[in-house]
C-alpha cells in the first residue's frame, strides 16, 4: 500500500481555533510533521502550546480575528467552537473553508491500514496501548490520542509506518467520517446528553460507524457490555465485515479466562484460538485488562502475531489522568483520574480497591463535568462514590456548557449521602488541599477524578501533605 500523501492540498497551511485541545492537538502536531505551515489559537498557555512551538506551529494565545493569517488554507474547529468566535467570523469574511476536526483526521488517515477506537469510555487507553505497542515492534504508527501518553508524553504522532491509529469520538458522531480497516467498540452507553436524546439515537450513530468499516474490515467488540453485545447483534448480517467478540463471556472469540490484580499492575490470561496466553498489563484493573485485550485482537486482525502483540502491550505504562500516580508524601499516595461518567468512576475506584494495601482507604475529590450529565446520572455518580471510604465533591465543571437551573453538585451529594457514603461539599477548590490534609493519614489512597480542571489539585495536595 503506498503511503499516504505527506500533506492533503487543502491542509498546507492550516489554523486550528482552540489548537490546544487533545483532539486537535494532535492533529496540528501531526500535520507539522508532516511538513504543513500550522497556526492556531488557544485560550491560555499551556504545555500542550509549548510543545506545539517545539514543532515549528505558532500558537496566539486569546481569540482575535487579527490571529487568522490571509493566506490560511483552512481553518479547522472542534464542535466545541461557537459560531460567534472571532476567528471563525473571520474565516468567514475572507472565504477560508472551515473543516471539521474529524475531517481534517479522517484526511490524514487516508491511504493507511487504520484503527479507529470508539466506546463511551476507555478509548483513549485502548488507543495509547495500540501505539505503544506497535511502535515497540518498529511498525512506527502513526497515531491520534485523546490524552498524551506516559511514556513518549505526547498524543500524536506522524510515523512511516502504513498503521494509523485513532481515537474515533461518538461524542458528536465525527467517528462516522472515518473509514477503517479495523474499528474497535469498547461499549456502548446513553451519554452526551446534549447531542443524543436516547440509546436508539446511539445505537443508529455506532451503526453508522461500523457500516463504515472497508470491505473485508474486522469489527472488535465486546462480549460483556450490554449495549456493545446489542449492537453487535445489529451489524451481525453485514456481510463484507467480520466480527471478532473479547471478553469473560463464555462466547467470547478472544475469552479473557483470569485477571489477577498485582498492585498497580494486571497479569491477564486469555484463551486466543484454543490456547492460553498470558501477558502483563502495567496499569491496574479489570477494565484496563479489557481495554488490552480488545488492543490484542486489533493487532491480530492486521496481521501481527499474536505473542509479539501481547508482549509488547507490557510496555504501556498509562497515559496522563488515567490511573496517573501524581507522587507520594508522608505515605499517601495520590492518583489522578480522567473518569466522569459513572461506569468509569466505579471501573476505576474498583480498581483502586484492589490496588490498595489491607487497612488503606480510598479518598476521593470529585469534580463533576457538565451540567447535561449531571443532570441525566447524579444519581448513579452519587452511588458510585460509595466506593470510597470518603468523598470531597467539587462544583459542577461547565466546559462548554452553559448552568442548567437547578443543576448543582447538591444533586450528585444527596444521592451518594442517600446510598450511605460519607460526602464533603467543597465549593472553593483552593481549599482541598487542606480538606484532604485534615483527611489523610499514611497508606491512605487519594483520588482526584474528573474530566475538568481537578486534575490541578494533585501537585497541591501533594505539597500540603509534605507540610
Amino acid at each position: 500500500m503506498a503511503p499516504a500523501p505527506a500533506v492533503p492540498t487543502a491542509m498546507e497551511r492550516p489554523h486550528f481555533i482552540g489548537i490546544g485541545g487533545a483532539g486537535m492537538s494532535g492533529i496540528a502536531k501531526i500535520l507539522a510533521q508532516r511538513g504543513a505551515k500550522v497556526a492556531g489559537s488557544d485560550a491560555k498557555e499551556s504545555e500542550t502550546a509549548q510543545a506545539l512551538r517545539a514543532l515549528g506551529v505558532t500558537v496566539h494565545l486569546g481569540h482575535a480575528a487579527a490571529h487568522l493569517a490571509d493566506d490560511a488554507s483552512c481553518v479547522v474547529v472542534s464542535s466545541a467552537i461557537r459560531a460567534d468566535n472571532p476567528e471563525l467570523v473571520r474565516a468567514a469574511e475572507l472565504s477560508v473553508p472551515v473543516v471539521h476536526r474529524s475531517d481534517a483526521l479522517a484526511s490524514l488517515m487516508g491511504g493507511l491500514r487504520s484503527i479507529a477506537v470508539a466506546g463511551t469510555h476507555g478509548k483513549t487507553t485502548t488507543t495509547s496501548m495500540l501505539a505503544v505497542a506497535l511502535t515497540e515492534l518498529g511498525l512506527d504508527p502513526s497515531y491520534a490520542i485523546g490524552g498524551d501518553l506516559a511514556g513518549p508524553g505526547t498524543n500524536a504522532r506522524h510515523g512511516e509506518g502504513e498503521i494509523f491509529v485513532a481515537e474515533a469520538d461518538e461524542s458528536d458522531r465525527s467517528f462516522q467520517k472515518y473509514d477503517p480497516e479495523v474499528a474497535i467498540v469498547l461499549n456502548v452507553e446513553l451519554d452526551h446528553h446534549a447531542n443524543y436524546a436516547s440509546m436508539d439515537e446511539i445505537y443508529e450513530s455506532f451503526e453508522t460507524f461500523v457500516g463504515k468499516v472497508v470491505p473485508g474490515g474486522t469489527l472488535v467488540i465486546a462480549a460483556d457490555q450490554p449495549g456493545a453485545v446489542e449492537l453487535a447483534a445489529r451489524v451481525r448480517d453485514l456481510s463484507t465485515l467480520k466480527v471478532v467478540t473479547y471478553g469473560e463471556a463464555a462466547t467470547a472469540d478472544v475469552r479473557v479466562h483470569k485477571v489477577t490484580a498485582r498492585g498497580l499492575t494486571s497479569e491477564v490470561t486469555v484463551l486466543f484460538d484454543g490456547r492460553f496466553l498470558t501477558f502483563t498489563v502495567s496499569v491496574p484493573g479489570r477494565h484496563y485488562a479489557h481495554n488490552a485485550v480488545a488492543a490484542l485482537a486489533a493487532g491480530v486482525a492486521l496481521g501481527i502475531p499474536v505473542h509479539n502483540l501481547a508482549s509488547a502491550l507490557g510496555k504501556y505504562t498509562g497515559v496522563n489522568r488515567r490511573l496517573q500516580l501524581k507522587g507520594e508524601a508522608a505515605g499517601v499516595q495520590v492518583i489522578d483520574s480522567y473518569a466522569h461518567h459513572p461506569t468509569e468512576m466505579t471501573a476505576d475506584l474498583e480498581a483502586m480497591r484492589a490496588a490498595a494495601a489491607p487497612g488503606s482507604r480510598l479518598l476521593v475529590v470529585f469534580q463533576p463535568h457538565l451540567f447535561s450529565r449531571t443532570q441525566e446520572l447524579a444519581t448513579e455518580m452519587g452511588q458510585a462514590l460509595t466506593l470510597a471510604d470518603a468523598s470531597v465533591v467539587l462544583d459542577i465543571y461547565p466546559a462548554r456548557e452553559d448552568p442548567v437551573p437547578g443543576v448543582t453538585s447538591a444533586l450528585i451529594i444527596d444521592a451518594a449521602e442517600a446510598a450511605g457514603a460519607q460526602v464533603t461539599a467543597v465549593h472553593d477548590k483552593t481549599t482541598v488541599p487542606d480538606v484532604i490534609a485534615g483527611m489523610a493519614r499514611p497508606g491512605d489512597l487519594v483520588l482526584t477524578m474528573g474530566a475538568g480542571d481537578v486534575t490541578d489539585l494533585g501537585p497541591h495536595v501533594l505539597a500540603r501533605l509534605t507540610d
